[in-house]
């Protein structure tokens, strides 16, 4: 089942003396979070009046209510969250979270089964899937158009045809 409200950045700091708080961002750009007007905290728990602007690699926000140095420091290491219905990601996309435990499966043989994707991360050219197998051994798989074949998120299941070696010790 998908999480309704995702994690989205983690207030790491105070900003100025207004309140106004610097947030470490966890998707894809600054410019991604800036663009909402409410977040939450507490798993969606609490609703925020909120208004963000990029700072360099950082979000600068204020949190409606939130007018002190002192009561901005207050919500450090706070995790901000949005609700999946506030975004209309483009086709082809997803959220990291959704793609967290998806069985990764050959292509070409739906019966070998890799593993769970266990995380993603960005490298400077494109993504990489961390891959757990059964006898608990990780693997990088590159998220390239000649590695991942289809994503089916909804079903859990992303289709690879791996590179030679990529699972095993040959060259």
């Amino acid at each position: 089942m998908k999480k309704q409200y995702l994690e989205v950045g983690k207030v790491v700091g105070t900003h100025g003396v207004r309140g106004e708080l610097r947030v470490n961002p966890w998707c894809d750009s600054p410019d991604f979070l800036s663009s909402f007007q409410v977040l939450y905290f507490d798993e969606g728990e609490t609703k925020l009046k909120v208004n963000c602007r990029p700072h360099k690699n950082i979000v600068l926000v204020t949190v409606e209510g939130v007018a002190t140095v002192e009561d901005a420091e207050k919500l450090r290491g706070k995790i901000f969250y949005i609700d999946r219905n506030d975004v209309k990601l483009p086709k082809g996309k997803h959220f990291v979270q959704d793609l967290i435990g998806c069985s990764v499966l050959d292509f070409d043989d739906n019966s070998v089964k890799y593993g769970e994707i266990l995380d993603v991360f960005k490298t400077g050219a494109n993504d990489v899937y961390t891959v757990k197998n059964a006898d608990g051994k990780e693997f990088f798989v590159p998220v390239i158009d000649s590695v991942v074949i289809e994503k089916n998120v909804d079903d859990g299941i992303v289709y690879i045809r791996p590179m030679k070696g990529l699972f095993s010790d040959e060259d």
